[in-house]
């Protein structure tokens, strides 16, 4: 089997030509791009990049309580803040400076001028909320932003909550919220801005790491015990909010994968899977039964079913080409996920076509796709679907479970994976 080695992946910290990467953020559960297609600052992957003008800001004057000043700062358009509301009596205001020295990115659901990156609520097998449940939507509408600075080696660092379009957060009487040893206030979204850095980075050697909530100001808290409760978690002051590879970030509804640019540089990119697609094909694998030969369909065909797909029988991995016992010649649009015995070894379970994972950016190396997601079929290398099989995503208000990246349907059987056995000559 063919396999890309790191001599073909270029490994330059950023392109030559153009702005300057910080890295990107990757939507899980739509695999390359958006059900509906990513359009303007709607899409599947966001690259932050500097800019031609700083609009970094930090914190400077607190007023504790309803002075004029705190007013002005709150009207101010021009003016960035964030209050506090401690009680219908007291309100602390926390004006915030222009930093020249970094760049801020929001990202939220409002598709006002102060997010760069528009998330909506995926939902499992890579669909996106129709736009009548958008309003029931449990992502905010301005999550996060993160901080990078402009300068090596380009730190980021993310925040919970975004300033809206007069430059305010607001945080209301029932938000959790605390006073700091320096005098300055901090709080948690009402859903919360949830961060997992990977141990070891985002490579071979990964693995998962703690969940943890992000206050608006950036310190890292232990979870609360349900995602709205009003009491924080105990503060973590060992761990950072400073973005790294690999680093997930969870705004109830919707997760996202941040990649630096250097990281970038040393995965496959959407070529190198086309490459491997076209090996892999090029082995001629054959239905073990019908004896014709299969071939996965082009990265473009990614959702259309094709007579030459191959299918598996996600117990035991065997491929075979479609075969509907009992007369039916095609299946149907849906997937048909019964339990269904396989004709080589007798074992049964779901029965699903296989489909190349394409997002680039979810693979840990450059290896050939072997293995399959059960029970979504969707195919990547052995490495790349072991690390995702062991990352417990957060799902609704207290629960984790593993999914496939691709597509975010939640894992099952022992492992979440299986190999895939082709017959020869390719096994």
């Amino acid at each position: 089997m063919f396999s890309l080695g790191q001599e073909n992946i270029p490994t330059s910290h950023t392109s030559t030509k153009g702005p300057i990467k910080y890295g990107e953020l990757l939507l899980l559960g739509c695999n390359g791009s958006l059900p509906s297609g990513d359009k303007g600052r709607r899409k599947s992957r966001f690259a932050l990049c500097r800019r031609n003008k700083a609009n970094g800001v930090k914190p400077s004057t607190v007023h504790t309580s309803c002075t004029t000043q705190a007013t002005k700062a709150v009207s101010n358009k021009e003016q960035h803040s964030i209050s506090y509301t401690l009680s219908r009596a007291q309100t602390v205001v926390v004006e915030y400076t222009h930093d020249s020295s970094t760049d801020m990115f929001q990202i939220g659901r409002s598709t006002e001028n102060p997010i760069d990156f528009v998330v909506t609520d995926m939902v499992p097998g890579g669909q996106g909320l129709a736009d009548t449940q958008a309003s029931q939507s449990t992502i905010s509408r301005f999550a996060c932003r993160i901080i990078c600075q402009r300068n090596p080696p380009y730190a980021a660092r993310i925040y919970g909550a975004g300033f809206n379009s007069s430059k305010n957060i607001f945080l209301g009487e029932r938000a959790a919220k605390w006073r700091m040893q320096d005098g300055q206030m901090d709080g948690l979204t009402t859903n919360g801005v949830l961060v997992m850095h990977p141990r070891h980075g985002f490579s071979q050697d990964s693995r998962p790491g703690l969940w943890r909530e992000i206050s608006v100001c950036g310190d890292v808290l232990m979870l609360r015990e349900t995602r709205s409760a009003q009491q924080r978690g105990k503060t973590v002051s060992s761990e950072s909010n400073e973005l790294v590879d690999g680093s997930l970030i969870d705004l109830c509804g919707a997760t996202l994968l941040w990649r630096t640019a250097e990281g970038l540089a040393h995965t496959p990119t959407v070529k190198h899977l086309e490459v491997l697609r076209q090996e892999l094909n090029a082995g001629r694998p054959q239905c073990p039964v019908g004896f014709n030969t299969l071939a996965f369909p082009s990265l473009r065909r990614k959702d259309v079913l094709d007579e030459k797909q191959p299918w598996a029988y996600l117990r035991c991995g065997h491929v075979h080409g479609y075969h509907g016992w009992g007369g039916r010649r095609h299946p149907e649009v849906e997937v048909d996920c019964q339990e269904r015995e396989c004709p080589m070894c007798r074992a049964q379970g779901p029965y699903v076509p296989l489909w190349l994972g394409c997002e680039a950016g979810f693979y840990l190396d450059a290896e050939p796709p072997t293995h399959a997601f059960v029970p979504c079929g969707h195919v990547c290398s052995k490495k790349t679907a072991a690390y995702w099989s062991q990352i417990l995503l957060p799902h609704g208000t207290h629960a984790f479970h593993a999914a496939c990246p691709f597509c975010i349907q939640p894992l099952s059987g022992d492992v979440g994976c299986i190999r895939l056995i082709f017959q020869s000559p390719l096994d």
